[in-house]
């Protein structure tokens, strides 16, 4: 079984920039009331949207197949209707917690993010030790590939384009064929391949302190201008990957934007300067090299050229798009955007072309529908803008990434549970396959999230493969272990994919994990 945990520094006021961006909502645990479950059941509404102009029946949809019916009813003695709301303040009875056992939390805790990383950092440690006991050739003779080779592979680890590819091959090379298990595991990769960007980012700044320790140990062979490029590349390197660590990028998200990037970007820029001279400066006769074979041939060069072709492909797609933002609460705002997208993408947006980008799940009916959204909960400086001052404009690149839940494509049946605007990252899935389960938590969703999302769901999601809790009208929310559960058995489902809060996350991945049920939580990075 793959059941992987998400990890978080904590509910903060500001924006954040993790994998599913706009999927924290200011809810409170969801130990409050008894088991319930209970399917949404509505009558047909017209509404006037922005949903107006499609046909009901829209191209690039999945038709509808029959599905089962979920059952599910209420707890013994306990007697309800839909028209009954629980009073707030009336005082429920604590449920009490499941106890998780320590080796369930140590599973969630070393998850394939952690292993990765802890891989990837030993692996190059040991490098460097036998590098250092004169018992690694290859490394005395290309210390800068090694640098180089590492940074390309963080660099890789974090492309759009190479992270669709890669996804692209598992859906389509094992959704018809594979076992559940091979599934789960290629599904666990690909959400925590940011262990190998973080151990390949650390450990080639680390191979870049001993290449300059390296070569300050032999001046007097080294003409100053290499050991004086050399110092700065490892300080704009360092600074870099420092700027990523979790305690900067979760609380200091903006430090983090200009370092990370900015100084990432001038690292890479004086590291084609530092190839250049290490390689054209013969420190046997002291002098330069003039002819071309020498950096040609090097291989620092092509890992150079590689790093900076995979950094500058995201950048060209980068266009400013016009934006319709409808604003139902104090809480949201919803982005429209021309042209139809795949389920499970992400997309970063931005009011400057270079600055402060943030991500967030993208709603579409398919791919070939006119329009595709995005929901803005309002948590930081950059949300909160969105509805005081709403752009005609937004910066964002055409080429979106994929979050985990586009691995939804390779299983027959699953079960998006989400909670608040998490609903932004999990809805495409439900809305373009019907062989997905809908549960959303939330309070008051209807006058909070607006007409175009209800609109949305109650015209692609059949009531009978959907649970929509409105935990203001009954009072409470749902005992959501036991929510998931029966759906599981009454749905046929062999996933589950969860978009929370921190703490609404760790508590549905630890119930998943001790029920036996496959299911894939929210990242955050660590």
């Amino acid at each position: 079984m793959i059941s992987q945990q998400s990890h978080h520094a904590g509910g903060h006021s500001q924006d954040f920039d993790g994998a599913e961006k706009g999927l924290y909502d200011n809810t409170q645990s969801l130990d409050v009331l008894p088991s319930l479950g209970q399917v949404d059941q509505r009558t047909p509404i017209h509404i006037e949207t922005l949903l107006s102009s499609i046909s009901p029946i829209h191209e690039g949809i999945t038709p509808s197949t029959s599905v089962p019916v979920l059952s599910l009813s209420w707890p013994v003695g306990w007697q309800g209707t839909n028209d009954t709301v629980p009073n707030p303040a009336a005082k429920k009875p604590a449920r009490p917690k499941q106890k998780i056992s320590r080796w369930i939390l140590f599973q969630l805790w070393f998850n394939t993010y952690r292993k990765f990383f802890t891989f990837v950092t030993l692996l190059n440690l040991a490098g460097i030790i036998m590098a250092t006991l004169d018992r690694f050739p290859y490394a005395e003779n290309h210390l800068g590939a090694l640098v180089l080779g590492n940074l390309l592979c963080a660099i890789l680890m974090r492309n759009e384009l190479f992270l669709r590819f890669l996804y692209t091959i598992a859906i389509y090379g094992l959704r018809s064929w594979a076992p559940l298990s091979i599934k789960l595991a290629v599904t666990s990769i690909l959400q925590h391949v940011g262990g190998i960007h973080s151990g390949c980012a650390l450990s080639g700044a680390g191979w870049l302190v001993f290449k300059i320790v390296d070569i300050i140990r032999h001046h007097a062979a080294q003409h100053d201008a290499v050991i004086v490029m050399g110092v700065i590349t490892n300080i704009l390197v360092i600074i870099s990957v420092l700027s990523a660590f979790p305690w900067v990028r979760n609380y200091h998200h903006n430090i983090f934007e200009k370092h990370h990037r900015f100084i990432g970007w001038l690292g890479l820029a004086t590291t084609w300067t530092f190839v250049i001279l290490g390689n054209t400066y013969d420190t046997k006769l002291g002098q330069w090299r003039t002819d071309a074979n020498s950096l040609l041939s090097a291989q620092e060069l092509w890992f150079a050229v590689f790093m900076t072709v995979f950094v500058l492909i995201p950048w060209l797609s980068l266009r400013e798009v016009p934006v319709e933002v409808e604003i139902p609460s104090s809480k949201v705002a919803i982005l429209r955007f021309d042209r139809g997208m795949q389920q499970g993408l992400l997309g970063r947006i931005s009011r400057t072309s270079i600055m402060e980008y943030h991500a967030f799940g993208i709603i579409s009916e398919g791919p070939k529908s006119p329009f595709h959204y995005m929901i803005c909960g309002v948590q930081g400086d950059f949300t909160k803008g969105l509805v005081a001052d709403p752009p005609k404009a937004v910066w964002t690149r055409e080429l979106k990434f994929a979050g985990v839940g586009h691995a939804s494509a390779m299983f027959k049946r699953g079960i998006r549970i989400c909670t608040g605007t998490g609903i932004g990252a999990a809805l495409s899935t439900c809305i373009q396959s019907p062989n997905w389960f809908l549960i959303w938590i939330g309070s008051d969703q209807e006058r909070t999230f607006g007409p175009t999302i209800t609109g949305l769901i109650r015209k692609h999601i059949e009531p009978e493969r959907m649970i929509l809790w409105d935990s203001k009208k009954q009072g409470g929310r749902p005992d959501t272990m036991q929510l998931l559960k029966d759906t599981w058995t009454s749905f046929g489902a062999e996933v589950i994919f969860i978009t929370s809060n921190m703490q609404g996350n760790d508590e549905m991945m630890q119930g998943c994990c001790a029920a036996g049920l496959h299911a894939f939580g929210t990242l955050w990075d660590f």
